[in-house]
């Protein structure tokens, strides 16, 4: 019969140095630990690594594209807003939702004046406004070709530490070309 005593000595101490000295589920418990944060940091460098992308793909686009305005070629084929919104679509490549893009193009009359009235994107809510000018000039003047995109970040961080630059916690793109327009002719 297994008295209370003896039931005792066998998980006295000799029990309790063998479970300190047992180490068979460390590791798991230290994974446990680290998991979280080493997964949050993964997600950061991939959500960065994405801005950056999505940010020079935006602006190869637009550039590519301007060269359109700035050839008169989009002149003289009479390229209306979405036309030419299509060519800038036709140089991005995903994750870029063309629908979502904005597109401004302005022709001013000097460099100085055209750097002093840039289209504000944003309405008094901090939103991205869904009208915006097509007017991309003749030969010789200043144009402005603006493209904004917002971009549905994946990590909601507080704005203080997070890549988020509008109210909602997306990120707002911007892309500008600005240049004048070689001295062609509309035909």
């Amino acid at each position: 019969m297994d008295t209370p005593a003896v039931h005792q000595s066998r998980q006295g101490p000799g029990a309790r140095r063998r479970f300190w000295g047992n180490a068979s589920g460390a590791s798991a418990l230290e994974f446990s630990l680290v998991a979280l944060p080493f997964f949050l940091l993964l997600l950061a460098v991939l959500e960065v690594g994405l801005v950056y992308f999505v940010d020079f793909t935006l602006d190869s686009a637009v550039y590519q594209a301007s060269r359109l305005v700035r050839t008169g070629q989009a002149q003289n084929q009479n390229f209306d807003a979405s036309q030419f919104k299509a060519q800038v679509c036709n140089h991005l490549v995903a994750p870029i939702n063309c629908a979502a893009l904005q597109l401004d193009v302005r022709h001013y009359t000097s460099f100085s004046n055209a750097a002093s009235n840039l289209t504000n994107p944003l309405d008094a809510n901090g939103n991205l406004k869904s009208t915006f000018s097509y007017d991309p000039g003749v030969g010789g003047d200043i144009v402005v070709v603006q493209a904004f995109y917002e971009w549905d970040l994946l990590a909601k961080m507080p704005k203080q530490i997070g890549l988020s630059n509008l109210a909602d916690g997306n990120r707002l793109f911007v892309s500008i070309a600005a240049f004048r327009n070689e001295p062609f002719t509309v035909q």
